[in-house]
């Protein structure tokens, strides 16, 4: 770890982490993460030396100018960054690119650097491509592996079985660890698989902060998703096959759309937990 500055000030952050790579379909999440740290006063806490985690034949290095005119190289990494919100909580935004090498110590470093920074609770967040119309609300599926969390919150309990990501890893060692996690996954529309999709981002900013308080600015967010939305419409519009696939995606949807608790109710029953852990924490 390579550190630049303390994390002092932050008052018990959620760390958020998000990765390129298999599971960021429409950069979803990454854009996510990215869309905290700019509107949030932030700065740059920590990176990963990337030496170990990467093929640089593969993720390479990008060569570029700085500010000054200087010639970079950037590096491909995992960038920890400090963002002062106006809720009652701050956020360690952990973003960068799937390391493709060493995800055990991966996984370790992420519980590491949570631990040492004081989070009340990590929260990873992915995104996949679904059967999916983009002409109804993105679905963001929530999920905790502690039973008693998921419960109060009324989450499901993790049922993915097969290939996973780094992401899985880390969620795997942190519930080892008994430290609360949650899981956020947006589910993009699969014939849109090339561009970044805003309404699968702004879904998942405001999923998070419907369930943790921390506020996302998601609403802002509003004009960037009405324009992708007419994007597709007019692709879509543009052949016949498209326009009775989507009618037969809308049809399925609206027969399957889960009622989700509202807002205010699971973020009240996350702090209540999270009161509850520390309770017991210091009792032992």
């Amino acid at each position: 770890m390579i550190w630049h500055s303390d994390t002092q000030t932050l008052r018990r952050p959620f760390l958020v982490l998000a990765l390129s790579g298999m599971f960021d379909a429409g950069k979803a999440a990454t854009n996510a993460a990215t869309w905290i740290r700019d509107h949030s006063d932030s700065g740059l806490v920590a990176e990963l030396d990337p030496e170990e985690l990467y093929n640089f034949s593969e993720a390479r290095p990008i060569a570029a100018f700085d500010d000054e005119g200087k010639r970079v190289i950037k590096w491909p990494t995992v960038k920890f960054y400090g963002c002062t919100t106006n809720g009652a909580r701050d956020v360690l935004v952990a973003v960068g690119t799937e390391p493709q090498f060493r995800w055990k110590w991966f996984a370790g470093a992420v519980h590491s650097m949570a631990v040492e920074t004081n989070c009340a609770m990590v929260v990873t967040m992915g995104s996949t491509l679904a059967m999916t119309p983009h002409t109804r609300p993105a679905r963001v599926v929530a999920s905790a592996g502690d039973p008693v969390l998921a419960a109060r919150m009324q989450l499901q309990a993790p049922s993915y079985e097969g290939p996973t990501g780094v992401m899985g890893v880390v969620n795997q060692r942190l519930e080892a660890e008994a430290f609360p996690v949650l899981s956020l996954r947006a589910e993009v529309p699969h014939y849109v698989p090339g561009s970044p999709s805003p309404k699968s981002t702004q879904a998942m900013l405001r999923r998070l902060q419907n369930l943790s308080s921390v506020p996302t600015a998601y609403e802002q967010l509003d004009g960037f998703v009405n324009e992708w939305v007419q994007q597709v419409d007019a692709a879509v519009q543009a052949d016949e096959e498209s326009r009775v696939y989507l009618a037969q995606l809308e049809a399925r949807v609206d027969r399957d759309e889960d009622r989700l608790p509202s807002g205010d109710d699971v973020a009240g029953e996350l702090e209540a937990y999270l009161r509850e852990l520390g309770s017991s924490e210091t009792d032992e």
